[in-house]
């Protein structure tokens, strides 16, 4: 199954106001893609929409509650009208609670799983809909707690292991009737976002995030680099991988170990705020990416960095060996076919010549971020086309800043930043957009309910 480059798609983004669902709706933007941003908060989407479109960004945002399937439905018409199609739909909008199973009302019960089970079984029917035909990709935000529950989260942990169930029989469904849609479980371990304040909280303490804790930006990666390569499941952060794996292979010890510490993992230390806000009946979301309380944060993940680049991973494996080459040949270059191994400052570099780097590859960042799409190469610069530069002109990669070459992925060993940042110093190529760009401004509607929907998932 083949799906579009971010920049080619239009994308349905739930939960787009805060944590994951902002940092992906951000990011996403950056690389080109046109947006349907829903939330309940219309004057969070009003200042995002215009935030992007100041940018140069096409984005549609819509006010509604994904429990409303009616007003879900809305967004998705809206979103074909204005853009023509949808080729990919993120479920990301959820929300939680703190406190014992037996301490919780019904109510608030019922409503973690309006927003996080049967928003989602909305927003993935839709899709389906949608996509059958001409293809794309439906991506559900789950979490480790789906493999690895945890205690004072259990209706949080019940809803995550309906969401595995639901993404899975789905996805079984959807193979065996032959429709072009790739189907993704996105499963973060503990990110650093508001989630802690978003939930409703029935503790005598203010509850927090148990440590480490990973940023958001690496879970909106995995959910772009989904959107574009059809992943089963992606589990991010490594502890995520871990806490499932105890859980599913020594559940009576996973069980006992988390009893003990059933408050202290997930305790503040700050007594519960009289009078709380929460998100969980009504709207908590302030535009941000990361929650309040300064914390220790992962920014980084060799897990991550090997799950979408398995290639380059096997290529570290074989790093050590290379880098003693490369100490003993010191600036001299060994050929082999189109690839050759140079040393600069004892670090190897490989570069490749137009028999490996054809024309319409995408080169990305380290950071798996869009850059450029190959024109051709010239002697040993890539030289990017026109079409999606950020200046609208021919931008030049050294091919001394090449990683790898994975398929049709050209990989450098830089950022996408650190790479376009470059094009700013020259009197040539300064970055300023492209008269040109196709931009749609920011449109709104408005649908609005009662109730969760615009959160965002840690676990």
């Amino acid at each position: 199954m083949k799906l579009k480059k971010l920049s080619e798609q239009v994308i349905v983004i739930t939960g787009a106001t805060s944590g994951i669902g902002l940092t992906t709706a951000r990011m996403a933007a950056k690389q080109g893609a046109s947006l349907v941003l829903i939330a309940r908060n219309d004057n969070a989407l009003q200042t995002l929409a215009s935030e992007i479109y100041q940018k140069g960004g096409r984005v549609l945002i819509h006010a509604a509650d994904v429990a409303d399937e009616a007003a879900l439905r809305h967004a998705a018409q809206r979103a074909v009208e204005e853009f023509g199609r949808i080729d990919t739909w993120v479920n990301n909008a959820g929300g939680s609670i703190y406190g014992r199973i037996l301490d919780v009302s019904i109510d608030d019960l019922r409503r973690v799983f309006e927003t996080n089970v049967w928003g989602l079984i909305y927003g993935s029917r839709i899709a389906a809909e949608h996509l059958r035909d001409k293809g794309g990709a439906i991506i559900n935000l789950g979490s480790e707690v789906s493999d690895a529950p945890i205690p004072l989260q259990g209706i949080y942990s019940s809803s995550k292991h309906a969401v595995k169930g639901f993404t899975d029989a789905l996805r079984m469904e959807v193979e065996a009737d032959g429709l072009p849609i790739s189907i993704t479980l996105i499963k973060p371990t503990a990110i650093h976002t508001p989630f802690p304040e978003n939930a409703k909280n029935y503790l005598a303490y203010e509850p927090q995030l148990p440590s480490p804790l990973y940023a958001p930006e690496l879970v909106a990666e995995a959910i772009l680099h989904s959107a574009q390569n059809p992943k089963r499941d992606f589990f991010i952060g490594e502890l995520a991988m871990v806490h499932s794996s105890f859980a599913l292979n020594v559940p009576r010890l996973y069980d006992t170990l988390n009893e003990k510490m059933i408050d202290s993992m997930q305790n503040s230390g700050e007594p519960s705020v009289i009078n709380r806000h929460d998100g969980l009946h009504q709207t908590n979301s302030k535009l941000n990416e990361r929650g309040s309380s300064p914390r220790f944060v992962l920014e980084k993940s060799l897990y991550q960095r090997a799950n979408i680049h398995p290639l380059l991973t096997a290529g570290l494996l074989v790093g050590g060996g290379l880098a003693v080459a490369a100490l003993v040949a010191s600036r001299k270059t060994k050929t082999d076919g189109n690839m050759s191994y140079r040393t600069n400052n004892g670090r190897n570099i490989m570069a490749f010549d137009d028999m490996n780097i054809t024309e319409d590859m995408e080169v990305v960042g380290s950071d798996g971020l869009h850059v450029g799409t190959v024109d051709k190469v010239e002697d040993d610069q890539i030289k990017l086309t026109k079409n999606d530069s950020p200046n609208g002109k021919h931008n030049y990669i050294s091919v001394d800043s090449v990683e790898s070459v994975d398929g049709n992925t050209v990989m450098l060993m830089e950022t996408a930043d650190e790479a376009m940042s470059e094009w700013d110093d020259e009197d040539d190529e300064v970055s300023g957009g492209s008269d040109s760009a196709d931009t749609t401004g920011a449109s709104q509607g408005k649908s609005r309910t009662a109730g969760a929907g615009d959160g965002d998932d840690f676990m």
